[in-house]
């Protein structure tokens, strides 16, 4: 965490050790931001806690695009 609060990008190492890399830019800093791939089944039957979370996910700008 920075001085004021906003997070900082950070490089990201995988399970095997490797770091990770972007498979669109080739960036390798990340911020850090947990999201569920909810799927409609598990969420009919309120399981949604064992879907899987997502590790290379890709955000819009702060301006929208």
């Amino acid at each position: 965490m920075s001085l004021f609060g906003k997070e900082e990008p950070k490089h990201v190492t995988i399970r095997s050790g490797a770091q990770l890399d972007c498979l669109v830019c080739g960036g390798d800093l990340f911020f850090a931001r947990k999201g569920q791939l909810n799927t409609a089944v598990a969420s009919f039957f309120n399981l949604d806690w064992t879907n899987p979370s997502a590790v290379h996910w890709f955000l819009g700008s702060k301006d929208g695009d």
